[in-house]
């Protein structure tokens, strides 16, 4: 496989993404990151930022909207030339409204967190406009985090119209906790990239969870008082338990997964049982659902269904 030389960040202008970006930058071999960020004015503020503190002007930005399809197409259609890599970070607990419907008829929260990733993707591939490797962001959310209030996500069936029920959010009802559903999208967009790492050998796909972050925008569309508690007070008292890490080392597994091939395509990468912290372990030692192949073709025959 070539090295990677370019690379595409979603959510790209805070948190993770434009910590990965810095650290990318300071790679040898990097020649160009692209910046896919939903606001213009946000991401030409990155853009300089990250020109300062590398004192490297390869970043472009591309305007795209995770959580809206159409976004997500028209941005793909800029690419004239393919791209070594992507990390599919863009996500979130899906804002004020996160169990309203899109236009695709899934959640805002399933869509910023899986649906859109999964249109970027296929698009790519289809303009083969992909060499080497997709990373997306998973979270131990997929398996649960008792110590955080997070419980694991529980497959009654596991069948096709039950990952299309999580997707529509009929699985939750109106009143879904965004905290429990973030996990079952998690766990959707993991199963589902075991099932494309099958069906696309020549690419990587690695499933890399940065861990429990602080400081990341993914706390920012937590209702009010959610939002003080894992991301402020959290910020400061959850780093002491062990429950948080700083936003360095949760972008450095993001490298991690993508430039080093000791982490195996249709794999999923986070840390050991009960936290989000420390070292990143194979987490089908953890749960065996994470490498069922029966999940991850119905996960992925859902998504079909909205994509």
């Amino acid at each position: 496989m070539n090295p990677i030389q370019s690379v595409l960040i979603t959510g790209a202008n805070a948190g993770l993404g434009r910590e990965a970006a810095r650290q990318l930058a300071l790679q040898k071999g990097i020649e160009i990151i692209y910046l896919g960020c939903r606001n213009q004015a946000r991401a030409e503020a990155a853009k300089a930022a990250l020109e300062r503190e590398t004192g490297r002007k390869i970043f472009e930005i591309v305007l795209m909207n995770i959580s809206d399809c159409a976004s997500v197409r028209a941005a793909v259609a800029t690419f004239s030339a393919p791209i070594d890599a992507v990390i599919l970070n863009a996500g979130g607990t899906g804002g004020q409204f996160p169990n309203m419907l899109t236009d695709e008829g899934v959640t805002t929260l399933f869509a910023t967190n899986v649906l859109g990733h999964v249109v970027l993707v296929d698009k790519l591939l289809e303009r083969q406009l992909v060499t080497s490797t997709i990373l997306y962001a998973g979270s131990e959310a997929a398996r649960g985090i008792p110590k955080m209030g997070m419980h694991r996500p529980d497959l009654a069936q596991g069948d096709i119209e039950e990952f299309r029920a999580i997707a529509d959010g009929s699985k939750f009802g109106a009143k879904g906790d965004p905290m429990q559903i973030y996990g079952y999208a998690k766990l959707t967009a993991t199963l589902w990239m075991g099932a494309m790492a099958r069906q696309h050998p020549h690419i990587r796909f690695v499933t890399m969870s940065p861990g429990g972050t602080a400081g990341t925008a993914g706390f920012d569309d937590l209702p009010l008082i959610k939002r003080i508690i894992f991301k402020h007070m959290g910020g400061v008292l959850m780093p002491l338990f062990g429950m948080m890490h700083n936003v360095e080392t949760g972008a450095k597994r993001y490298l991690d997964g993508l430039l080093n091939p000791e982490f195996l395509s249709g794999h999923f990468y986070a840390s050991k049982t009960g936290y989000p912290t420390g070292p990143v372990v194979d987490q089908a030692s953890i749960d065996a659902i994470l490498c069922d192949i029966t999940l991850q073709d119905n996960a992925n025959a859902a998504l079909r269904h909205f994509a």
